[in-house]
C-alpha cells in the first residue's frame, strides 16, 4: 500500500471525497480491510480527441485510488466506441470507425498522464479480449441478461415509450461494458452518475461468472462555466486540459462564484480541511476571484508546469470576447441615500464607469451599457440587494452591488 499508510477511516474520506454514491460502502470496507492493492478500472470511449475538466473528475478519482496503492486500470473502450454508448441518447449514436478511435484513443493516454502516474498505470483495450470473441460467446453473454432489465433504463425507456428506435446491438453496450469488470477482475469499477446501470451490470455480470462482485462508485457530472449546464464542447462552456495557460486562466476566473467551491472539492488535490479554510475566508469577505485564482495556479500547473503557472495572468491579454469579464472584475458598492432606487445613468456617474453624468446618459442612448450582458436603456434601476455586472462601452467593467 501506501509508504506512510492512512487509516481505514482516512482512506475512506479521501475515496469518498467528490463521490455521489458508492455501492455498496460495506462491500467497499471489506475489501479495503483484505489490505491488498484493489484492482480499480475507469472505462473510456474515445468518442474525441481532448478531454476537458469535466472528464477530470473521474481521473482524479482513480488519482486517490493510486496515491493509497491500488491498482490503475485504464480501460480505453476501443471496441465498446464500434458500438456507441447509448447512455442519455434519444436516438442511435453512430459508432466511430477505426481510424477515429485510433487517433482518439492515442491523446486520452497522453492527457490523462497529466494527472495519474504513468509507471503506475495499465492502459488496457477491451478489443484485447472482445476481438478472440466468436459469435457463439457473444450470444452467451447476451444470455445473462432480459430484454425486460434492459428496459428499465431510463434512455431505453423513454425511447421505447416514444416509440423512437432502439437498435439491437445498443442492448449489447451495457453487457458489453459489465464483461469488461469479468475480463479484468475488477474490484472497483468507477463512472459518472449517468453510468449507474452500466457499473451495476458489470456488478452482476462478476456474480454470474463466479467472481467477486465490483464496487460502484459514481462521481457527479460537473457543471460548465455558466454554472447550469454539464461541461461539454458542444455548449462552449468548458475549461480543455490543452487550453492555453492564459486561456485557462481566464476561464476559470470567469466562472461563478457559486461553483468554487464544487470545482475546489472535485478538481483541487488540496486537502478538505485547507478548502474549508479557504471557503471561510471567502464568507468572511475575501474575493471570490483570488480564491478562484488559487484553484487555476494550480491546475495550470497540473496541465502546464509552475512557471506558467505564475504567468497566467499576463498571458490572459486584455482582450475579452463577447460575453467574457476581465478576471480582476472590479466590484463597487453603492448607497440609495434615501432614494427607493438609482437608475442607470446614476450608476454609472457613481460607480465611475463614466467621466460624468452627461457622457452617462450618452452612454446609455447609444446602446453602449450592458447589465448581465443585456443592452439597457435609460428607465433600468437597481434597488436596495440588488447587484449585478455592468459593462459601459468596450473595456469598463464593474460588479455594482446597492445596499
Amino acid at each position: 500500500m501506501t509508504e506512510h499508510a492512512l487509516t481505514l477511516d482516512e482512506q475512506l474520506a479521501l475515496i469518498e471525497r467528490g463521490t455521489q454514491e458508492i455501492l455498496s460502502r460495506e462491500d467497499l470496507i471489506a475489501k479495503l480491510k483484505q489490505n491488498r492493492p484493489l484492482r480499480i478500472k475507469a472505462g473510456f470511449d474515445p468518442t474525441a480527441p481532448d478531454l476537458h475538466l469535466g472528464h477530470t473528475v473521474l481521473i482524479n478519482k482513480l488519482k486517490h485510488f493510486q496515491d493509497l496503492g491500488h491498482e490503475i486500470y485504464f480501460l480505453i473502450g476501443d471496441y465498446t466506441a464500434k458500438i456507441g454508448d447509448p447512455t442519455g441518447k434519444n436516438s442511435t449514436r453512430p459508432p466511430l470507425n477505426d481510424e477515429q478511435i485510433r487517433e482518439n484513443a492515442r491523446t486520452y493516454a497522453e492527457q490523462v498522464f497529466k494527472i495519474l502516474d504513468k509507471e503506475k498505470t495499465k492502459v488496457v483495450f477491451n478489443s484485447a479480449w472482445f476481438n478472440d470473441m466468436s459469435a457463439g460467446d457473444m450470444i452467451a453473454l447476451a444470455s445473462q441478461q432480459t430484454v425486460s432489465r434492459m428496459l428499465e433504463r431510463d434512455d431505453f425507456s423513454k425511447r421505447y415509450a416514444s416509440q423512437t428506435p432502439i437498435s439491437i446491438h445498443e442492448f449489447l453496450y451495457p453487457l458489453v461494458q459489465g464483461y469488461d469488470s469479468v475480463a479484468l477482475e475488477a474490484d472497483v469499477e468507477l463512472g459518472g452518475t449517468d453510468q449507474t446501470f452500466n457499473l451495476l451490470m458489470g456488478r452482476t455480470l462478476q456474480g454470474r461468472y463466479g467472481q467477486e462482485a465490483q464496487v460502484c462508485i459514481t462521481v457527479p457530472i460537473l457543471e460548465g462555466l455558466d454554472g447550469v449546464n454539464k461541461m461539454s464542447k458542444s455548449l462552449g462552456n468548458y475549461v480543455a486540459i490543452y487550453d492555453a495557460p492564459g486561456t485557462m486562466y481566464q476561464k476559470i476566473l470567469s466562472m461563478p462564484d457559486t461553483l468554487i467551491r464544487r470545482y475546489f472539492e472535485f478538481l483541487s488535490f488540496k486537502p478538505m480541511d485547507d478548502v474549508e479554510a479557504l471557503m471561510a475566508e471567502m464568507e468572511a469577505g475575501r474575493n471570490p476571484q483570488e480564491i478562484k485564482r488559487i484553484l487555476a495556479e494550480e491546475l495550470i500547473e497540473r496541465f502546464h508546469d509552475a512557471d506558467a503557472a505564475a504567468n497566467a495572468h499576463k498571458s490572459a491579454g486584455n482582450v475579452l470576447a463577447d460575453g467574457e469579464l476581465p478576471v480582476d472584475l472590479p466590484e463597487v458598492t453603492l448607497d440609495l441615500d434615501g432614494q427607493d432606487a438609482l437608475f442607470i445613468a446614476q450608476i454609472l456617474n457613481q460607480a465611475e464607469l463614466a467621466k460624468n453624468g452627461a457622457a452617462a446618459k450618452d452612454m446609455v442612448k447609444r446602446g453602449a451599457v450592458k447589465v448581465d450582458g443585456e443592452v439597457v436603456n435609460a428607465g433600468f434601476s437597481l434597488t436596495s440587494g440588488q447587484s449585478v455586472v455592468i459593462q459601459a462601452g468596450k473595456k469598463a467593467y464593474a460588479k455594482v452591488t446597492v445596499k
